[in-house]
């Protein structure tokens, strides 16, 4: 059984990691306790979801420009200075929500303004971090530091939106925003104990010199497009999230189809996260394996073929009259398909990220860890547009199964033509 837990021996080897973690874990949570309460106040103030759904659009942007231009700047420069940068510029955002919920300012455009910002530092901020980690573990540790960090997200997306909805309407949006200011600053004093972590370079090498420029953006691109195993990360990745993405149909199935109102959507969501959780918390059953890219491969079919069920009970609830005592029995069976769900894009989570980590050489590793938070952040919202659209033609329960399908066809197609991703071996890791 201890086998089958999660490894705990990063935290126990690496005191900086420990920080880091730690650290990571309270901002997580605090982050997403404030993203659900910038979402209230702005629905608050203006009564519109479509004001509410723009918050995405002043994040997404900021986040995919910063994301690439951030992982050349952690290439350039020490990448704990990179990093202890870019997360005072987001608490110092942070700091500025909160202050414009005390002073009862109740400005929609400044809070558009300040997650901007915040999402630009972050898009900075996290391809340094995930630079930062093999140096702090090592490649051997890398595939249970990384289901550490997948806990964190999980935890944080289970813990943060619920507790942001409880203290707005207990304690006000004022005191919500100053707890993730204060929770911030566990990850500023981490990421200040860390050693100088400048990038290593090649023996002879000599350091760059000058501003970083859109050239050094376009090296990693072109190095990633050379290297059929990290492009291959991404690709697949791609394909799981375009074709089988099922947030943007949650309303209407939690809402609509299985009748449970806003409490069923949100239920919904938890599953996934919890899902992620549970994937994270037994990660010592496939931490150990070398094969990852057969880990990548099998984990985003068990996406599609979960999402797929997930569409079949949808379809099959459609055709239930309301208040059918079914009914109860479709949503357990949805909750346990998201669950499966989100454990298998964790699992894929930990496996990609290892790759590109361990076979990345580290002059590189912040510029391809920018384009991997960019695919990350983009991935899903290409997915929604596409469910989207489609269930208007098809339905939500039809959406979904026909997605499901097409991400366990789509990844075996990529597979069939790069047959070298499914050799990797994690003890030889090669580009």
């Amino acid at each position: 059984m201890p086998r089958l837990l999660a490894d705990l021996t990063p935290l126990k080897v690496s005191p900086a990691y420990r920080r880091l973690w730690v650290g990571n874990l309270l901002s997580f949570v605090g982050t997403q306790l404030t993203l659900m309460a910038v979402s209230l106040e702005v629905f608050a103030l203006t009564g519109s979801s479509f004001a509410v759904g723009l918050l995405g659009l002043a994040a997404l942007v900021p986040l995919v420009v910063a994301g690439l231009y951030g992982g050349a700047v952690a290439d350039r420069h020490d990448r704990r200075t990179v990093a202890l940068c870019s997360s005072a510029v987001m608490w110092a955002t942070t700091v500025g929500i909160a202050a414009h919920a005390w002073a009862g300012t109740e400005s929609v455009p400044l809070l558009y303004a300040l997650v901007a910002v915040h999402s630009g530092a972050s898009g900075i901020n996290q391809p340094t971090r995930g630079a930062i980690v093999p140096a702090l573990v090592g490649l051997t540790l890398l595939p249970a530091a990384n289901a550490l960090t997948m806990m964190t997200f999980s935890v944080a997306m289970m813990v943060g939106p619920v507790l942001g909805g409880v203290l707005v309407a207990t304690a006000g949006y004022a005191w919500t925003y100053s707890i993730d200011v204060v929770t911030f600053l566990a990850a500023l004093y981490a990421l200040w104990r860390l050693p100088p972590l400048p990038p290593a370079r090649e023996e002879g090498e000599a350091a760059p010199t000058g501003r970083v420029g859109l050239g050094s953006v376009v090296e990693g691109l072109r190095f990633l497009a050379s290297r059929p195993t990290l492009r291959m990360t991404f690709l697949a990745d791609i394909v799981a999230m375009a074709t089988a993405f099922p947030r943007a149909l949650l309303p209407a199935i939690g809402g609509v189809v299985l009748g449970g109102g806003e409490s069923a959507v949100g239920i919904l969501l938890a599953a996934m996260a919890a899902g992620a959780f549970l994937a994270g918390l037994f990660s010592g059953s496939f931490t150990r394996v070398t094969a990852q890219g057969w880990g990548v491969y099998l984990s985003i079919c068990a996406w599609g073929a979960a999402v797929a069920a997930f569409g079949g009970v949808v379809w099959w609830a459609c055709s239930m009259p309301e208040g059918d005592p079914r009914l109860g029995l479709a949503m357990a069976l949805c909750v346990a398909c998201m669950a499966v769900a989100g454990a298998a894009d964790s699992v894929s989570g930990v496996f990609r990220s290892t790759i590109l980590q361990a076979a990345t050489p580290d002059r590189l590793r912040g510029r391809l860890q920018g384009v991997f938070v960019v695919v990350v952040a983009g991935g899903p919202r290409v997915g929604e547009m596409i469910t989207g659209g489609a269930s208007t033609l098809l339905g939500e329960g039809l959406t979904l199964v026909v997605g499901g399908v097409l991400c366990v066809v789509g990844v075996s197609v990529l597979m069939r033509r790069q047959p070298g991703f499914l050799a990797y071996d994690a003890r030889n890791p090669t580009p």
